[in-house]
């Protein structure tokens, strides 16, 4: 892959580092973990020239399989967290080059839509809820428009006609976590890198890595003592039109009766309603109650999604952190960690892969990591 594909510089986006490894040397980099954010990682280094090695035993499964790749940094913002806003911001503006490149490299559909997302609220309540959003979103510089509710049915016309009113985000995109891992497989693969199938336990089963890429989401836990990251359980269902159902247009944020829901439409008709947040350990069994608590929102909010084919549920878990945050750093010498992304590995995996690159040199991430390196939690083991 030569640098500058579609404006995105697969070598160093900011065309600093030294190509080839430190000094220009290959570098040989083990990556564990095969998610999203493992596999951004690999791609970007096997592309900047060094020997990497990813080891899982299926990649793209895990948090990656049951994602619905919504690329709206102030939607998975909350309030009060100065650091976080800018990194989610500093990641999407990755995005739109980043999914060029790689479609560029593969000649893969992954899913990638700019139509931007309408928050909507059902009740007084929730217009109220919606307000504050919109503010939250105005404040970190993004445009957003106010709708009422007439104005979010022309947009959306398979919205409930009591719907209280809403708003516009259109500088929000997604992706297809399922499409973009194996994208992201293909595009490594073609750069050189190599996958082995074998599970790693301790760091010790990688041999012969100049450095270590620790990626393995809630796994990185077993593999590094004393890091904090827990897993959190998710629900998500997938539905899909049956007949000649109209399609949704837009990526919807939804409140319906204090409740909140996402509601994510695919080009091939597929609807992803999610997520349910639960500290419920290892436990990744769907739920009665799980389903219950996306369908009845997001059929309030959309009525004809009651009349879809419910054609997949599923639950993952994702790696959640004591501050949510990503844990993203070296821990010494030849390990470096990239995990800890909770609900944001898919928008900010082009910047963990380009801060892990860096790093991997032994220069600088980008600034807005420096936040979230595994110093900030005592008792782990470096």
């Amino acid at each position: 892959m030569a640098p500058g594909v579609s404006g995105y510089d697969l070598r160093c986006p900011s065309h600093k580092c030294k190509i080839g490894g430190v000094g220009g040397v290959t570098m040989r980099v083990a990556v564990v973990g095969g998610g999203v954010v493992g596999l951004a990682v690999a791609w970007r280094l096997a592309a900047a020239g060094d020997q990497v090695t990813v080891y899982d035993p299926a990649p793209g499964s895990g948090a990656t399989g049951v994602a619905a790749g919504m690329l709206a940094p102030v939607g998975e913002s909350r309030f009060g967290e100065e650091p976080m806003h800018r990194l989610l911001l500093a990641g999407a503006d990755r995005w739109p080059a980043f999914a060029a490149a790689l479609t560029e490299a593969t000649g893969h559909d992954l899913g990638y839509r700019d139509e931007g997302t309408l928050l909507v609220a059902l009740t007084d309540d929730d217009l109220r809820t919606v307000a504050r959003l919109a503010d939250f979103h105005r404040r970190a510089g993004l445009t957003v428009e106010p709708l009422r509710a007439a104005d979010l049915r022309e947009r959306e016309p398979l919205l409930a006609p009591r719907v209280r009113g809403g708003a516009f985000v259109a500088q929000d995109r997604q992706v297809d976590p399922r499409r973009l891992a194996v994208a992201l497989r293909i595009a490594a693969e073609k750069a050189g890198a190599a996958f082995v199938g074998d599970p790693v336990t301790r760091l010790s089963d990688v041999d012969g890595a100049d450095a270590t890429v620790v990626a393995a989401g809630c796994g990185s836990a077993v593999l590094v003592p004393g890091l904090p990251v827990r897993p959190v359980k998710g629900q998500v269902l997938r539905l899909r039109a049956t007949g000649d159902a109209p399609p949704l247009r837009h990526v919807l944020r939804g409140h319906a009766a204090n409740r909140s829901v996402y509601v994510v439409p695919r080009r091939d008709g597929e609807i992803v309603v999610g997520a349910t947040e639960e500290e419920r350990g290892t436990d990744v069994q769907v739920t009665a109650g799980g389903v219950l608590d996306l369908l009845r929102p997001a059929v309030d909010l959309v009525p004809g999604l009651a009349e879809y084919a419910l054609v997949e549920t599923a639950a993952g878990s994702r790696p959640g952190t004591p501050d949510n945050a990503p844990i993203v750093g070296r821990l010494r010498a030849g390990v470096l960690v990239a995990t800890g992304h909770y609900r944001d590995g898919v928008l900010l995996a082009p910047i963990t892969a380009d801060a892990v690159a860096a790093m991997v040199r032994g220069e600088a991430p980008p600034d807005e990591f420096r936040p979230f390196g595994p110093d900030r939690f005592p008792g782990v083991s470096t």
